[in-house]
């Protein structure tokens, strides 16, 4: 660009300073993640941490966590609380430093905390720098001391308010109504949030009390992540009386490792560094997985169980069934991925091979029985994965044999591009044929299927990939199943499953997303899953035809109608009801549908989920659909 061109003064009067905590309230996003209910959460979260920290540093055990009826939170605890003195590189109290001042915290040397799950987090700062207000209040050296605060700013000095010879922090703060789209609390999402939290530090007590319900709830477990296995298994059938369960240490580092099989054909490993979920896994996950299939491996060998002729277990078939809950701590722990929940610290891969390895062989050789328990399910699991690769081999050579990879059911979209194609996974040859004829040739695809798909928690592999539901989804994805999964492979960008709005469609539903969080678990992870949101109803108002999607909506239209007068109400039961047009223009069209996309927030909670709707067990079943049976709004009977 030529100087006579160039009109832009660029001085140092446009460059902006932020100062305090301004970045955090102009860019929240970068330090809670985002300003919707997961960041909303976020903050709760981090309070909880700082408390979480005490109670690692062993002068903490109980803490307490209240949603008042405004919609703001109390977190309190019995720890040290927070230093008051002046601090000497600030010159402000250590209170208003912690409060104010982006990455200030006793987590930067290795004097005040050891361990800390904190130092993953961004700090109390930041949650004061996004509520409209907070007080603090501090029990120490046998004073009371309290500061309140707005936005991030003092509003008060730090002042003594009375005495008292206990100690410990409470945080009371409302979050700003300028920052986030919704600040109503979730009870569930934060119970099992603090659940987690009393598993993963046996003999803490976490209170959370919720004053708009009027509930209160206490964990504590003694039993630690032994304790966290077993409530995990609790609605599923164990194989395998004794939790294995293992604790040790190495170059001042701790492994904590409790795991037990079940009859399920799937293995569910949750992983923690310093009590941080670790969902994306990382060294301590691979350290894992290789200590226990070689331990195994080894056992097998030494008892002549696997002959001289035999081919090792592979991974998959050692745990198959298995429920294992790893915890580590660590001194600098390194964090890395997506989204910073993956371990990265290379000598833990090491240091939990080694430990986990010697003890699983201890364990295996005192306990013959639950040896052997293991070992016959790594047999059938084996068994099972043979037949499904000659199942495999088999397809190939037939699908070559017939010059054909697509399922003939499919029709498939003329652009080859997944970052653009897209396609509907339907229920059924009529809802098939209306989105065939209404859809976009030219980046959707039609997938229908025939009737409901195998119920996979209840399946092997090998039956799995024999069913030809599935086998139809798997060849149209192209990007393989199970260990073979490959996502560079994935023709389609979105996966949208299109189902009835109604039971029947709820249960197709729920039966794909189970398959897919079971076998295609990085589609979900990915967010390549979506839901189709067909519309309810349709009212004619002259010669016009408006599509209503939710009863409360169909309220809201016909109040504003006006209803002095009757209007055609039509309630669609199937998608097969709608002509290609209207099926087009209100659940396929970019421009006018609504899709939900499906995410995987906590691994955990999903597991849960499945096993409990789609498990052998009634029970837990039947107490779920009680329980939640006054929250269903639309019933076609």
């Amino acid at each position: 660009m030529t100087k006579e061109n160039n009109k832009r003064k660029y001085t140092a009067e446009e460059i902006q300073v932020l100062t305090g905590l301004e970045p955090v309230r102009l860019r929240p996003g970068m330090y809670i993640g985002s300003t919707g209910s997961k960041g909303l959460h976020h903050l709760v979260y981090e309070v909880v941490d700082n408390s979480i920290d005490e109670a690692l540093a062993g002068v903490c055990d109980t803490i307490f966590i209240s949603i008042n009826e405004d919609n703001s939170i109390t977190v309190s605890d019995n720890g040290s609380g927070i230093p008051v003195e002046t601090h000497p590189q600030t010159g402000k109290s250590t209170v208003e430093t912690v409060l104010t001042i982006l990455h200030a915290g006793g987590k930067f040397n290795n004097g005040a905390y050891k361990v800390s799950g904190g130092l993953h987090g961004v700090g109390v700062s930041v949650v004061n720098a996004l509520s409209e207000y907070l007080k603090v209040r501090v029990k120490r050296d046998g004073k009371i001391y309290e500061q309140e605060f707005s936005r991030g700013v003092p509003t008060t000095k730090l002042k003594i308010i009375g005495d008292s010879e206990e100690t410990g922090t409470t945080i009371l703060f409302k979050p700003d109504k300028e920052i986030f789209d919704e600040v109503e609390f979730d009870h569930e999402t934060l119970e099992f949030r603090f659940r987690e939290m009393a598993f993963l530090n046996k003999g803490i007590k976490i209170i959370l009390e919720d004053k708009r319900e009027n509930k209160k709830q206490e964990f504590h477990f003694e039993g630690g992540i032994k304790a966290f296995v077993e409530y995990i298994n609790k609605n599923k059938t164990k194989i395998q009386e004794n939790i294995m369960y293992f604790d040790a240490e190495k170059d001042n580092s701790t492994v904590e490792l409790a795991m037990q099989y079940t009859d399920s054909y799937s293995e569910n490993i949750f992983t923690f560094a310093n009590n941080i979920n670790t969902q994306e896994g990382g060294t301590h996950l691979s350290g894992f997985k290789s200590a226990v299939t070689r331990a195994i491996n080894d056992y097998a060998r030494r008892h002549g169980i696997l002959k001289e002729k035999d081919n090792n277990f592979q991974g998959n078939d050692v745990r198959e069934g298995l429920t294992a809950v790893l915890s580590v701590k660590l001194m600098e722990p390194q964090f890395e991925g997506q989204t910073k929940t993956k371990l990265g610290n290379s000598e833990m891969r090491g240091i939990v091979d080694t430990l986990v390895s010697e003890s699983m062989d201890r364990f295996l050789e005192e306990n013959p029985k639950d040896a052997k328990i293991i070992i016959d399910k790594a047999l059938k699991a084996s068994h099972a994965r043979e037949a499904a690769r000659k199942a495999r081999e088999l397809s190939r050579k037939r699908s070559i044999l017939d010059n054909t990879t697509l399922p003939g059911k499919l029709a498939d979209c003329s652009l080859n591009d997944p970052s653009i194609s897209e396609i509907f996974i339907v229920e059924g040859d009529s809802a098939g044929g209306s989105a065939k004829q209404g859809r976009d040739r030219e980046y959707q695809a039609i997938l229908p299927l025939k009737g409901k798909i195998m119920n996979v928690e209840k399946a092997t592999f090998d039956r799995v990939l024999g069913y030809e539901e599935i086998k139809a989804m798997i060849t149209a994805f192209g990007s393989g199943i199970g260990s073979e999964f490959d996502l560079e492979k994935l023709r389609y960008g979105k996966i949208i499953i299109m189902t009835d709005a109604d039971v029947d469609g709820a249960h197709i539903r729920t039966l794909l997303l189970t398959f897919f969080f079971r076998y295609m678990k990085p589609l979900v992870e990915n967010g390549n899953i979506y839901i189709a949101q067909p519309p309810l109803y349709k009212i004619s108002k002259g010669k016009k035809d408006y599509y209503v999607y939710s009863d409360n909506e169909l309220e809201e239209i016909m109040n504003e109608f006006g209803r002095d007068k009757e209007y055609p109400i039509q309630r669609y039961k199937g998608l097969g009801e709608m002509n290609p047009e209207q099926l087009w223009e209100t659940t396929m069209d970019p421009e006018t549908r609504t899709i939900l996309q499906v995410s995987v927030e906590d691994a955990l909670a999903a597991d849960e989920i499945f096993t409990m709707l789609m498990g052998d067990r009634v029970k837990p079943r039947r107490e779920f659909i009680q329980k939640n049976a006054k929250l269903v709004k639309n019933l076609d009977i």
